[in-house]
């Protein structure tokens, strides 16, 4: 894309530049195929690409404190020197460059732009166009907003080594120029009111959520007159992350915190029903549901906070802890003389879990610090070690890891590893990706149901353990979302596999790929295993909580899950002992 902006020789001084600056010394630069860069750097200033420091431009506009910071400190004192045969400055730079300011603005040294110019030449510097335009480049291209152009740096030195996989684009991130421009101004909005949450600035903060409001409330009218056959989401459904409607959904979101944190329920309740409104098919349902519910609640209008609940554990895009949490709210607040009639969720929201008491002598006992303890062996540790030596030891002589999501992920990557970088149209868009961009949607599995059935039909049928070696050899050190490659080694790995069994990888496999964004948090604690024989052994999930914790709602629905799954899993209470 550079390619097309910039002619190769003047691409190659603008290159250079995008190292840090702001000013550069023509003379500093070095390419053999460029032989005048006075020429070169004069029509990058033509183009707006450059500003220039040495033709016949004017110095007011030049910040003359940057220019000065190209100097050596010898050359800045040799010019000071010039004004100031006596002067008891010092030779610290900054000190140096302070005072050459103040003369050059109290007029006593008039003729500084021409003396730092004898001594560096002609100088450059990228232009705030330019910087916008390699912004959106970058943006564009990597999507992310987090890589830069040092990503073709990283791979070419080694550094950095992503998988293969097939790009087939044939749809646009944004199909019009309106349609970016709106994607921009949408990601500054929501920068703004970043910005203004951490520095405090109420008003600033209300402004800005008045202004998403208002957008989101035209973009709703936009829609409804518009046809859907007319739009990528029928066909790319996860590119809508790339649009100026969802980054204003989750500005707006921050605007609902700041609503719930200032105790403005009602506010919070209008922006709530406008997101649910809109985004009528989204995985971020269910947490906007739920807190709907319960700021109807703070303003004590609990019928109706009953009722969304209901209709929220109906919603197919509720899932996961929110699903989990909104059932709850229904059995709580739908007892009699409100509900008569239990729902029918009620039994299994209600199953007991195997719960697992230890003690240990308490390091600290502060309400809001994470609870210390001194292990068996003497050492400090927190709950999650300790549990794993009462496992190891008298808990019935398990190996395992703390990992939470961790190891988890790594699993499912090296397993699922063929199935992530299938080429599926839209999912691949640069060479630069570790996932496909459809992995936190349902079209990851829709896109791809088939080959991940025969897949999954292959671990279930006990060929987890060939399957991760032979992507781990075939593999290793290449970057995929959620494989951690140093963390866990491979006979780490083998263990895990081999004692959890297929039918169970399987199923949690299943689980990921239908929603990885929903699932990839509040995982279990602990993983443990442990051999029954040379080939076959057993898994268990613990889930550690101190004296002062409890479950989530996201814990416990994957507590629950995994039970459906076959799996057994326990949840471990450390406490201090009883006092005399």
């Amino acid at each position: 894309m550079a390619e097309r902006l910039f002619p190769p020789i003047k691409l190659s001084v603008f290159n250079q530049l995008f190292i840090p600056g702001p000013w550069f010394r023509i003379s500093n630069l070095s390419y053999p195929e460029i032989l005048d860069y006075n020429d070169a750097a004069r029509e990058l200033s033509e183009a707006s690409y450059v500003l220039p420091f040495g033709f016949k431009s004017g110095v007011d506009d030049i910040d003359l404190q940057e220019i000065l910071e190209i100097l050596a400190v010898g050359e800045l004192c040799e010019i000071l020197r010039i004004f100031k045969k006596n002067s008891k400055v010092g030779t610290r730079k900054k000190d140096v460059i302070t005072a050459l300011t103040f003369a050059y603005r109290d007029g006593i040294c008039p003729s500084l732009p021409d003396l730092i110019l004898g001594r560096t030449g002609l100088c450059i510097r990228v232009s705030s166009f330019a910087e916008l335009l390699l912004w959106r480049i970058q943006r564009l291209f990597f999507l992310d907003g987090e890589q830069d152009l040092s990503a073709f740096l990283l791979v070419d030195l080694g550094i950095v080594k992503y998988p293969e996989y097939k790009c087939t684009i044939s749809n646009h991130v944004c199909p019009n120029r309106s349609d970016l421009l709106a994607y921009e101004e949408a990601i500054e909005v929501a920068q703004i009111i970043d910005q203004s949450l951490d520095e405090d600035n109420s008003k600033l903060v209300l402004r800005c959520i008045e202004i998403v409001e208002s957008l989101l409330v035209n973009y709703s009218k936009k829609e409804n007159q518009c046809c859907p056959s007319q739009s990528t989401e029928l066909s790319a459904p996860f590119l809508k992350c790339f649009s100026a409607s969802w980054v204003y959904s989750k500005a707006a979101l921050l605007g609902v915190s700041y609503y719930e944190q200032e105790r403005r329920y009602k506010d919070a309740i209008r922006l709530l029903k406008l997101l649910l409104t809109i985004f009528t098919s989204d995985g971020r349902r269910g947490y906007w549901i739920l807190r709907l519910s319960i700021d109807l609640e703070h303003i004590g209008f609990i019928e109706e906070s009953l009722s969304i609940a209901e209709d929220g554990v109906l919603d197919p895009w509720v899932r996961a802890g929110s699903r989990m949490a909104l059932q709850r709210r229904v059995m709580r607040l739908g007892k009699p003389p409100r509900r008569w009639k239990a729902p029918s969720y009620s039994a299994s929201v209600k199953r007991k879990i195997t719960e697992v008491f230890i003690q240990g002598r308490p390091l600290n006992s502060e309400v809001g610090m994470k609870s210390r303890f001194y292990g068996e062996d003497g050492e400090q540790c927190g709950v999650e070690e300790l549990a794993l030596q009462f496992y190891a030891g008298e808990g019935g002589g398990w190996q395992g890891v703390h990992s939470e999501s961790g190891i988890w992920l790594t699993i499912y990557g090296l397993l699922m590893w063929d199935i992530i970088f299938a080429d599926v149209p839209d999912v691949f868009r640069t060479r630069f990706q570790n996932a496909p961009l459809d992995m936190d949607s349902d079209n990851f599995y829709v896109a791809r149901r088939s080959i991940i059935e025969a897949h999954l039909q292959k671990i279930h049928d006990g060929l987890s353990e060939t399957i991760l070696i032979m992507a781990w050899e075939s593999h290793l050190g290449t970057v995929c979302r959620g494989v951690n490659w140093e963390k866990h080694s491979l006979s780490e790995l083998r263990a895990a596999v081999t004692c959890i069994g297929g039918p169970c990888l399987a199923n949690i496999c299943r689980l990921l790929a239908q929603d990885y964004r929903s699932w990839t948090s509040g995982m279990p604690d602990l993983l443990l295993w442990r051999f029954k024989g040379d080939y076959n052994g057993e898994a268990k999930l613990v889930e550690v909580k101190g004296p002062r914790d409890r479950l989530s709602e996201q814990q416990r629905a994957w507590l629950l899950t995994l039970m459906d799954c076959g799996f057994t899993v326990e949840v471990c209470k450390v406490s201090p002992p009883a006092s005399k």
